[in-house]
């Protein structure tokens, strides 16, 4: 691959080169371990034991030289800590210990007893203009999804990577705070900031999933949810460990996530062989982790990797492990890259500009379940980087979070829909994509290789059709809503034959911190009023990001239609972002 992470850097860089890591900020102790605690040879380990209570193999890491960094006891996962050559061994013969396994071939860095906060970069506003019709969202239809819905604020994306800008101005309207967490080094880390990028993957990740819909810079999948850094780099080295991808994916259950990207595979080992005691540990540990995740509501999506091989068919591995000295080993297809081919996670491959298989992505029949954008030399991925930047990147990472984001549309308008039902939808929305004339690509039409299922389409899996030519209409200029006050935005129809329809479709995209405040009517040409949506004045959420059907058959569609918001209390504001009809 070109990295640990699922995607090469900016485009601006050459591809391959490796990620330029933001510097780290003074130390600020957290959690009952100082610095004093670390000592050289520190090593992680993962204890797997019975899910449950986990206290008397607890006490026994304790008595077998070893400390208990974190603890998992829903999975029974513990995280420990020994600078005993031996600790590893010892435990496997304690009572109730199931495996055990070195998480690392390196030490454990002194920063994790005292984590430094990242970064917090100074932000540059940008002076792009957003535009709607970027070739990898027309690509999977995005534009037109978004007529149907642009996503649901109580929809929650997790972005388990190197961190997010939550100040970038593309993704702080969409950033929640309350949900982010740094979990590098295996245990949560809920400082304001701990979440931040310590790189730039994160953040380009992010602003594809669900960059704001504000007339700036660029537009995500899924403007209209929420997302939430889960970081689970860890600074200097980048690399994502096995107990910091446990901790996220436990932390993902325990706050509602509906989606989470990963863009990344579990280092040390570019692929973990359950015939190595340690690698086996691993694959233990994050799978429970995952399970859990899952059994709480949460699909997890994850890039196939960069490195152009056969997932399907696996011989050689050069380059684990990436923390010490890479070896050249043998290995077999019980040996796994994960999380992405881990049960229930939807693999994601990478298509260029077209229907095209990215030059670099992984591919195998029966392993990738999807296919997405995800850049090809010059045609990149274009989303936000930190400080206010924005770049282009390739990489399987970049379209893994295409598909994240047709998750969570798909979630914002079936809010019922279990991860089993959003992965099904998946696959069956997809565009069936053919192989090209390459060997290398076996299977169907329908499922192959090089594209599983097909190329995610944002717009039959939000379950509607494309609007006809002349039949969309939109009004993307800002109007500020003032308190207690009534505004409209006029939107004006022609070149429609007849009346409106009686199935009219309403898209509606307000940015607004307390919508219990507004009324929203649609007003037709004559005047007449629908009322769209009187929200409940205990209706806490921010935004409104929905499309209502009206009965506007007794209506000519051409004319000047309005949408119309009363804010009917004081201190909350806001403004109509965007609004469309459908007919």
């Amino acid at each position: 691959m070109f990295s640990r992470l699922q995607a090469p850097a900016v485009a601006a860089v050459a591809l391959g080169a490796t990620l330029a890591l933001a510097a780290p900020a003074a130390a600020v102790a957290t959690g009952p371990q100082t610095a004093a605690a670390w000592a050289a040879g520190t090593r992680a380990h993962l204890v797997i034991t019975a899910p449950g209570d986990t206290s008397a193999v607890r006490t026994a890491v304790a008595g077998n030289g070893g400390s208990v960094f974190a603890s998992y006891d829903a999975i029974g996962v513990i995280v420990a800590h020994s600078a005993s050559a031996g600790f590893a061994s010892t435990m496997r013969s304690v009572t109730g210990v199931q495996q055990v396994g070195a998480t690392r071939t390196s030490d454990v860095p002194a920063d994790a007893y005292n984590p430094a906060l990242p970064a917090n970069p100074a932000q540059s506003p940008t002076t792009l203009t957003e535009s709607l019709t970027r070739w990898d969202m027309t690509q999977i239809k995005a534009d037109q999804a978004w007529s149907v819905t642009t996503g649901s604020a109580s929809v929650k994306v997790g972005v388990l990577d190197t961190g997010v800008d939550d100040q970038h101005q593309d993704i702080a309207p969409n950033f929640n705070a309350a949900d982010s967490v740094s979990c590098a080094y295996g245990k949560a880390d809920t400082r304001a900031g701990a979440w931040r990028d310590v790189g730039t993957h994160g953040t380009h990740v992010a602003g594809t999933i669900a960059a704001a819909k504000n007339s700036k810079g660029v537009v995500g999948v899924a403007p209209g949810v929420k997302v939430s850094s889960v970081r689970i780099a860890e600074p200097g080295s980048s690399l994502f460990f096995a107990e910091n991808t446990i901790c996220g994916f436990m932390w993902a259950g325990d706050h509602g996530f509906k989606v989470t990207n990963n863009s990344y595979y579990t280092d040390p080992w570019q692929f973990n062989c359950p015939d190595n005691v340690d690698q086996a540990a691993i694959i233990e540990g994050v799978k429970r982790a995952q399970e859990y995740a899952e059994r709480k509501g949460s699909l997890q999506v994850a890039a196939a990797g960069n490195s152009n091989l056969d997932l399907a068919n696996k011989t050689v591995d050069t380059e684990s492990p990436n923390d010490s000295t890479p070896v050249t080993r043998t290995i077999t297809n019980a040996c796994l890259d994960i999380p992405t081919e881990l049960p229930g996670v939807v693999t994601v491959a990478a298509m260029g500009k077209g229907n095209v298989k990215a030059s670099y992505s992984n591919f195998g029949n029966g392993v990738i379940d999807i296919a997405a954008p995800g850049g090809d030399g010059a045609s990149g991925i274009y989303s936000t980087l930190p400080g206010g930047k924005y770049g282009n990147m390739n990489g399987t990472s970049m379209a893994s979070p295409h598909v994240a984001g047709v998750a969570a549309l798909m979630a914002s308008v079936n809010p019922a829909a279990t991860p089993a039902d959003l992965r099904s939808k998946l696959g069956v929305q997809a565009t069936d994509t053919a192989c090209p004339s390459d060997s290398r690509c076996t299977g169907t039409t329908t499922k192959n290789g090089f594209f599983g299922e097909g190329q995610t389409d944002a717009l039959q899996a939000v379950g509607s059709t494309p609007p006809l030519p002349g039949s969309y209409f939109e009004n993307t200029a800002d109007v500020t809503i003032a308190d207690n006050a009534t505004v409209d935005s006029p939107l004006t129809v022609s070149g429609v034959t007849g009346n409106a329809p009686a199935t009219l479709k309403v898209g509606v995209d307000i940015k607004h911190t307390y919508r219990g405040d507004l009324v929203v009517s649609l007003v037709a040409p004559d005047g007449t009023v629908y009322l769209l949506e009187d929200f409940a004045n205990s209706d806490g959420t921010d935004n409104v990001a929905k499309t209502y059907t009206v009965n506007a058959s007794s209506e000519a569609a051409n004319g000047t239609w309005k949408l119309r918001v009363r804010d009917i209390a004081s201190q909350d504001t806001g403004r109509v972002d965007a609004w469309n009809l459908t007919f």
